[in-house]
C-alpha cells in the first residue's frame, strides 16, 4: 500500500526535506514507524498527536467552524492538520491522519473512513481512504498509506 518507511525516509533525506506529523486515528503509530527505522531523526522532527478536536483546534489551528459544522473526518480539516504540522514543527513536509478506526462508526462515517493529507510548501495533497479490518488494521493501513502518500508527494517536489 506504498513506500515503506526506511525508503521514505531516504527519498526525503537525498532531497534535504526534514519531516513532521499530525496524527488523529493513528495516535503515534505514524511517527513510531518512521522513527523505527535507523537514522530516522536526519529527516524526522517529530509529532503531533492531536486526538481531541479542541488540540486540533489551539494547536495545529483547524479552523473551529469548521470542526463544528462537520466534524473532524474531513479532507479539510486533514489539510489544516498538515498545514499546522508544517508550521509548529518547521517541517519541509507534514503528514496528517484522522478518521474513524472503529470498531463502531464515529460522526455518521463508517470505521475504516480515513483522510490523509500532506502538506509542502508547495500546496497539501489529500486522500480519502475506505478501510475495512479491525481497530489495528485500520491505523496499520492509514500509516501505509500515509507514508505512500508522502512518497509520492517527495517524488514531485524539487530538491533543496
Amino acid at each position: 500500500m506504498g513506500a515503506d518507511a526506511a525508503g521514505l525516509l531516504d527519498l526525503l533525506a537525498d532531497g534535504g526535506w526534514t519531516l513532521g506529523t499530525a496524527e488523529s486515528l493513528t495516535g503515534g503509530l505514524l511517527a513510531a514507524t518512521l522513527v523505527a527505522v535507523p537514522g530516522a531523526s536526519r529527516v524526522f522532527v517529530g509529532s503531533v498527536v492531536a486526538y481531541d478536536p479542541a488540540v486540533k483546534t489551539s494547536l495545529l489551528g483547524v479552523d473551529q467552524d469548521l470542526v463544528a459544522r462537520v466534524g473532524t473526518v474531513d479532507e479539510q480539516v486533514a489539510a489544516q492538520m498538515a498545514r499546522g504540522a508544517r508550521r509548529v514543527l518547521g517541517s519541509d513536509l507534514a503528514l496528517a491522519t484522522t478518521g474513524v478506526a472503529g470498531p463502531g462508526p464515529s460522526e455518521g462515517h463508517s470505521a475504516g473512513t480515513v483522510w490523509l493529507a500532506c502538506a509542502w510548501a508547495g500546496g497539501v495533497t489529500t486522500r480519502r481512504l475506505a478501510l475495512t479490518g479491525e481497530r489495528a488494521e485500520v491505523r496499520a493501513a492509514s500509516v501505509a498509506a500515509a507514508i505512500g502518500l508522502a512518497h509520492e508527494v517527495a517524488l514531485t517536489i524539487p530538491s533543496h
